[in-house]
């Protein structure tokens, strides 16, 4: 069973400015995504996130910016990038922010593509449906463990593989950390709304290239 402290919440915690913050990040984040073009390299693309973010009122971070091109969007979020990597002219690309706004983190990530290559668009549009269906799913009352067996086998069904280390984790007023909770995906009881952060991370089956996406867990 999960330790007592998983879903805890400090004394200044607030669901209004929890979703705020969630929509400011989701703002910040497709403000960014316009800006990410074609023969920029990563490390550009994460100073430009880190500039917007900052100019739109962030506190400060509770996770880096990471934003991963071409075949780097098959790296975890622990994973270093292989470098040199340039956005070309159709590519597949996904950000990963983490702000906090007014004492409360946001995390937010999607994937986005330049020109028009079918597999890349079916790739990013399938880490949105799965992670539509996972949460679904998540409402009809699951554990984080059955959630992540049930993304799993949703994945395989929609023809791709979900990449087992990217499993979700909770949020909350800053820091979150101090709450000791765990991945999401081995959280043994069901997931409260509002302080936890469902992750997909898909890989196509043979081209070289994968898609994420992450949100807040909501009713």
């Amino acid at each position: 069973m999960p330790i007592p402290t998983a879903e805890n919440v400090g004394a200044d915690f607030s669901r209004e400015r929890m979703f705020a913050a969630r929509e400011r990040s989701w703002t910040a984040l497709r403000d960014i995504a316009a800006r990410i073009l074609p023969g920029m390299n990563e490390a550009d693309a994460a100073t430009l996130a880190k500039e917007h973010l900052d100019a739109a009122g962030m506190q400060r971070i509770w996770h880096p910016s990471i934003v991963r091109f071409g075949a780097n969007t098959l790296k975890t979020f622990r994973q270093p990038s292989v470098p040199g990597a340039i956005l070309q002219d159709n590519d597949i690309f996904f950000i990963d922010l983490g702000p906090v706004f007014d004492g409360h983190e946001g995390d937010v990530g999607d994937t986005f593509v330049v020109g028009d290559d079918a597999d890349m668009h079916a790739c990013a549009n399938a880490a949105r449906e799965l992670f539509t269906r996972t949460a679904a799913r998540w409402r009809e009352g699951v554990t984080g463990t059955a959630l992540y067996a049930y993304a799993d086998d949703e994945a395989t069904a929609m023809g791709w593989r979900l990449n087992h280390e990217t499993k979700g984790h909770r949020v909350g007023d800053y820091p979150h950390a101090v709450h000791k909770a765990g991945p999401l995906g081995q959280f043994d009881a069901t997931p409260a709304p509002g302080l936890w952060i469902l992750e997909v991370q898909i890989a196509h089956p043979s081209s070289p290239m994968g898609a994420f996406f992450e949100d807040l867990l909501i009713a």
